[in-house]
């Protein structure tokens, strides 16, 4: 199997970008490196292409390695021929390989191995054969045997079906027709195990829908209905034409004597020994459609959520909301410091109002306060309200932002939070966590387990495995797509760079505390056990500001350095220029790239790259992004109207609408037909997280919390 030809056709490049691809993976290298610095050795594939370049290399090894395995166990066993051989090699599956592994591998004591045993083979290879001169009961008395347990001719007859039912069962090719019409033509069905049951899953106690049309967040719904034991799942399949096909490939000619007994086997083949097995298959295969489908929502959503723009320079009060233990607050300066921490209670029980007014105001006026960050959580609705009264009240400009707090907890209940905040209580650290992910979200939040932030649908029904790789590779390319501060940068956020594991970014981090800060890249290579291929791979996303060398500054790997000031120097500029703002209009200086890249001993896209950088030096892509919407008052769903249009941020993107944050505590659904007057396949196509969006309210239900909105 060529695995870079099948990868660049799936992928629809050239075979020559997928093996070099291969190469450097091979080599090391890790997908940021390979997409931002060897875009001439791949022709500048993009990092989604690369990842999907590395995840389907790997399947295709995984294949390979089965294929040997089921391969040596079959020569082993004296059976391999040479079509067997090739049908194994030229299988594209891991169930393909299987099926034809079927007939060949270890079983526990099946009914036809007790045939086997009581030496029926004789009479299933009979019936075979179909060219009967007597009656079946006739040849059926030859094998009686009551010392082997073969006592009536019913027992001989029914034990050669047995070996005939597990001989169709075992046909690779059976199976895969059986699972392809199984597939195209299915029913799956799904029905409550009590039906006077209220639960979330009362849209699936009556439901029915085709196999090949199954989306994935109904068959994801369904697998969890089924597990927590609410549903009864099953697939219904064209029944009559399967056996009619197992039939017609079974009997041949017309022996009416064997023919009986063969439809029979037929029949006990595909009920006993097929169908549900194949239904075990497809239903594989839906989860496993659907599972990667809500990966892909999450990792878009979770790299939209990354990429928001950080707030910086704001003084931040962060406010975890709570009813019977108090809502905690922290205050954090520029630099993501807590100066202070105090908890009011505000709501029910206690509904100390004014003392809590009295508190919060105290703390904007002392640190300068001048945003408030507000949980999303329990009592989120309550305390805004409170917050919106004090602005009012107070002289001091102050704003506020709804922050979604999915994974606070998690992370301050977590090893690392009682590291970095030793003396606070879990609220503490929490109220800290909210205000921090205002002033940078991506340095908050990778110190939270990616699946824990909760943007994605279903995610603890999936491949947790499968899940996590995924969204880890989100996080490293969003990590090093903006480059981290190397004197600031925590080693949570460290152990995400290319190169870097946390092994190392605790190195990183325990070196700069005992000799001060890094004066340049070069000064990594002091760091235990930090060798020249993890420096060549973290290097150029590393930042050092102010540093002796500009260049160490900005995204120009340090292997391009001497290309970088000889090109600066011929545009006549001097590196120093650098630190003054960059060189503005350099890339339009250039007149003849290819050139200047031969001269230079450059690719052109290596070269393209440093001028982009070298123009606007640290750059940091986030600032294309979407700005949060800062408050400073509040609606409820009672001041809302049918009609209404409002600005929004969509906090979700799920497989039929998304949720959007209106002001209102709770979010609004605009489903996947409000979202555009042309057909959109999936939401992904009209918004992302994070975008802020115009609505229009098109219906409120408050008995039940719902707001429904529209962008069209």
């Amino acid at each position: 199997m060529d695995i870079a030809k099948l990868i660049a056709a799936e992928l629809k490049i050239k075979p020559s970008q997928a093996e070099t691809v291969k190469k450097l993976i091979d080599e090391g290298n890790t997908i940021p490196f390979i997409a931002r610095y060897r875009k001439e050795m791949h022709g500048g594939l993009n990092d989604e292409v690369l990842r999907a370049l590395e995840e389907r290399l790997n399947y295709l090894r995984n294949l390979q390695e089965r294929k040997d395995t089921v391969l040596a166990s079959i020569e082993e066993q004296g059976k391999l021929n040479d079509e067997l051989r090739k049908a194994i090699e030229d299988a594209m599956t891991l169930v393909a390989v299987e099926d034809l592994y079927r007939p060949y591998k270890q079983k526990r004591r099946t009914r036809a191995m007790i045939a086997k045993e009581k030496g029926l083979e004789g009479l299933a290879v009979w019936l075979l054969l179909q060219h009967s001169t007597h009656p079946a009961t006739e040849e059926a008395k030859k094998y009686l045997n009551e010392e082997k347990g073969v006592a009536t001719v019913e027992e001989a007859l029914a034990g050669a079906k047995d070996i005939i039912a597990e001989e169709i069962s075992d046909d690779a090719s059976c199976r895969a027709w059986i699972r392809n019409i199984s597939f195209r033509q299915g029913i799956l069905v799904s029905e409550a195990k009590d039906k006077k049951a209220a639960s979330v899953y009362e849209m699936y106690y009556d439901f029915k829908e085709n196999v090949a049309k199954m989306a994935g967040y109904r068959t994801l719904a369904l697998n969890r209905g089924e597990k927590e034991k609410i549903l009864t799942v099953k697939i219904e399949t064209p029944e009559d034409e399967i056996l009619s096909y197992l039939e017609g490939k079974t009997i041949r000619g017309n022996d009416p004597e064997t023919a009986p007994y063969l439809k029979e086997s037929c029949e006990d083949a595909y009920r006993r020994l097929i169908k549900e097995s194949i239904e075990r298959d497809i239903r594989n295969e839906l989860t496993e459609k659907a599972e990667d489908g809500a990966i892909e929502v999450f990792r878009k959503n979770l790299n939209q959520l990354l990429m928001q723009p950080p707030i910086s320079g704001r003084v931040v009060l962060g406010w975890d909301p709570a009813f019977r233990t108090g809502c905690k607050l922290a205050v954090v300066d520029e630099t993501g410091k807590v100066l202070d921490t105090k908890v009011v209670y505000p709501t029910a029980p206690q509904n100390k109002v004014k003392e809590a007014k009295k508190d919060v105001e105290a703390l904007i006026a002392k640190y300068g306060v001048s945003l408030i960050s507000v949980g999303n959580g329990t009592a989120s609705r309550e305390s805004e309200q409170v917050i919106t009264e004090i602005i009012k009240e107070i002289k001091e400009p102050v704003q506020y932002v709804i922050t979604n707090e999915a994974g606070a907890s998690v992370y301050s209940a977590s090893k690392l939070a009682s590291e970095e905040f030793p003396n606070f209580d879990v609220g503490q650290r929490s109220a800290a966590s909210i205000a921090r992910r205002l002033q940078d979200p991506l340095a908050e939040l990778v110190k939270i387990d990616p699946a824990s932030i909760g943007v994605g649908q279903y995610q603890h029904d999936m491949n947790q495995k499968k899940l996590g790789e995924a969204l880890r590779a989100v996080v490293e390319d969003c990590v090093n797509r903006v480059g981290v501060d190397l004197n600031t940068a925590s080693a949570s956020l460290l152990e995400y760079v290319s190169g870097i594991n946390h092994v190392l970014a605790k190195n990183i981090v325990s070196y700069r505390e005992e000799h001060g800060s890094f004066a340049s890249r070069k000064e990594l290579l002091k760091v235990p056990r930090l060798g020249p291929k993890a420096f060549e791979q973290c290097a150029g996303f590393m930042r050092i500001l102010n540093a002796a060398d500009p260049l160490d500054g900005t995204s120009v790997h340090p292997e391009s350095y001497e290309a970088a000031k000889k090109l600066i120097a011929e545009l006549g500029y001097s590196v120093n220029d650098l630190s003054r703002g960059g060189l503005p209009g350099i890339a339009k200086a250039v007149k003849d790239t290819s050139k200047l890249a031969a001269d230079l001993e450059l690719g052109e896209l290596t070269l393209s790259d440093i001028l982009k950088e070298l123009e606007k030096p640290g750059r940091d892509p986030r600032e294309d992004m979407p700005k949060p919407i800062l408050r400073s008052d509040v609606l409820s769903m009672e001041d809302l109207t049918v009609g209404m249009v409002l600005k929004g941020t969509v906090r979700n993107v799920i497989d039929f609408g998304a949720f959007v944050d209106i002001g209102v505590h709770q979010d609004g659904l605009v489903h996947i037909s409000q979202m555009s007057k042309k057909f959109i396949r999936h939401p992904l196509e009209v918004v992302s997280v994070g975008d802020i969006v115009e609505v229009k309210v098109i219906g409120i239900e408050p008995e039940k919390k719902r707001i429904s909105l529209s962008l069209i």
